[in-house]
């Protein structure tokens, strides 16, 4: 290869230029021990095909303080040389503003390759992916891997994860910084990596990012295009982050309270928010109340009757809330093929009927014990088997549905449920009760 002739302004320039052919990962060391001018220098003077390895090497943290430092029009046909997945990275730190003005600095077609990779939609996993990762050449040995992290204390948080890369930015597999530390100097990346490394698209959602990366010893997620080019990372802790905002949000709706509100929204946005559904469940209520009026002769002459209506609305409120919110959580984990909704359903239809036994055996005794009477046990018993059956069923049923609807699972599922259970409550005891009236007169 023929030798380049540079004006030296920086007397490292020559030795990191050598080492730009020979070894990228020392050459990358080196450069980011320099000043933006001078590190700007030394990759204006390499050659293509060796500029290509050395930017690969670079954090995207300390390429993005050169851009910021040099004239967008200077730093843009260096860049443009590793790549639109080096190029993304980079863009994704920069101010909106500076951002703009580096594209528009660029050839058209890599423009296009660079705005795929900021367009990404608003739940995924491209939107909160974070660049400021550490990633290695796989033919660079642990003691460079080492020095060139000792250079980056203070520009680049402490890693716990190593990334591995090829010479085209692709994910070969990660290191676990403790593993790291333990080998020996001269062992190469690519033999100390963990080639099964588990990925997620960046036009993925943040609940599947979410479903990866929980149950798993790593603290970050790569983020990788179609071509298998590492592009960012997604933390544990910015999941749970967010798992705890989308959590909250999903109990407001749960509950009808607007995602948007917050504890000093205004009281009129408030009650914009709020007073619909109450109402929903205004008319709800009435339902329920309805059913009561068509045996309102027998309450009449049995009165302890109404004594236990509470008991049962109650407890197939809760034994329904208990399936809502575990396949409320499948949905969002998308722990839920849909060649396995039936077997759900009847799961939770089996789980619903078995507590009803249970929890209906319990509350049989009690009433035969209080009222002395053991036929309106075996009447509370039998109507509380028959509720939470149908809880456990309704439970699992009702966002499932919701979802097929093209709906949001968690607006306001519990209203529907406390219809269902208190309907069915109410009716399969005062029917049972009504069949019943003269053995329990």
């Amino acid at each position: 290869m023929e030798e380049q002739t540079v004006v030296v302004t920086n007397p490292l320039l020559p030795i990191v230029v050598r080492y730009a052919q020979a070894d990228p990962v020392a050459a990358a060391h080196n450069i980011e021990t320099l000043s933006e001018e001078h590190a700007i220098e030394v990759l204006e003077s390499l050659l293509p095909s060796d500029l290509k390895k050395v930017l690969v090497q670079l954090s995207p943290s300390f390429i993005s303080g050169i851009v910021q430092t040099i004239t967008p029009e200077r730093v843009a046909p260096i860049l443009e040389k590793g790549g639109s997945a080096v190029c993304a990275s980079v863009l994704l730190i920069l101010p909106e503003q500076m951002r703009t003005e580096f594209l528009s600095s660029m050839s058209d077609e890599l423009r296009e390759e660079i705005q795929e990779f900021l367009t990404f939609p608003e739940d995924s996993a491209g939107r909160m992916m974070n660049t400021d990762y550490t990633a290695f050449h796989h033919r660079a040995t642990v003691k460079q891997a080492v020095s060139q992290l000792r250079a980056r204390v203070g520009i680049q948080r402490a890693p716990s994860n190593i990334f591995v890369i090829d010479d085209e930015h692709k994910l070969l597999g990660v290191i676990r910084m403790r593993d790291m530390l333990i080998a020996e100097e001269d062992t190469l990346l690519k033999e100390l990596m963990n080639a099964d490394v588990f990925t997620v698209s960046p036009f993925d959602e943040k609940a599947e990012a979410f479903r990866i990366l929980s149950g798993r010893g790593f603290t970050s997620l790569p983020v990788v295009d179609s071509q298998g080019h590492l592009l960012g990372v997604v933390r544990a802790t910015n999941l749970l982050e967010e798992a705890k905002d989308t959590a909250s949000r999903d109990i407001q709706k749960l509950f009808g309270v607007g995602k948007d509100e917050r504890t000093f929204s205004p009281i009129g946005f408030s009650l914009r928010k709020r007073l619909p559904w109450l109402h929903v469940n205004l008319a709800t209520a009435f339902l329920a109340a309805s059913v009561v009026a068509l045996f309102e002769g027998v309450i009449a002459k049995i009165t302890i009757l109404a004594v236990y209506l509470p008991v049962v609305a109650g407890q197939g409120g809760n034994a329904g809330a208990q399936s809502l919110a575990l396949v409320m959580r499948g949905l969002v984990m998308r722990e839920i093929p849909s060649q396995e909704v039936k077997r759900m359903l009847l799961k939770e239809s089996i789980i619903g009927a078995i507590n009803g036994v249970v929890i209906g055996l319990v509350t049989a005794a009690i009433a035969w014990l209080w009222n002395g009477n053991i036929y309106l046990g075996l009447v509370i018993g039998v109507a509380m088997i028959i509720n939470l059956a149908v809880a456990g069923f309704s439970g699992a049923v009702i966002p499932i549905t919701m979802k097929r609807l093209g709906l949001d699972p968690a607006q306001s599922s519990s209203i529907v449920l406390t219809t269902i259970t208190d309907v069915v409550g109410f009716f399969a005891f005062l029917a049972i009760a009504m069949l019943l009236q003269n053995l329990l007169i």
